[in-house]
């Protein structure tokens, strides 16, 4: 049993239209991949930027709310106070 040309042919296009749809496909799930990467450390940037002004500011408000400290004197034991 001998397939005929036509037959041939149709499978032969059956299956580069396979590739091709699956070739797209996967060109399409890698790029929507980039770009939700790209996004995400734009995003991630962003965030940094925003977390360290923050935690600066609320440094700065801790130590000028702290009471100076008195300097202490005498720290050796064996001084009698």
């Amino acid at each position: 049993m001998t397939k005929s040309t036509f037959t041939k042919t149709k499978a032969q296009m059956k299956s580069s239209s396979y590739y091709l749809f699956w070739g797209i496909a996967t060109v399409a799930v890698v790029a929507g991949q980039v770009y939700v990467g790209t996004g995400y450390r734009s995003m991630s940037r962003s965030l940094d930027a925003w977390f360290e002004q923050t935690i600066n500011i609320m440094i700065k408000k801790r130590i000028m709310q702290e009471a100076p400290r008195k300097p202490e004197y005498y720290r050796d034991d064996m001084v009698i106070r």
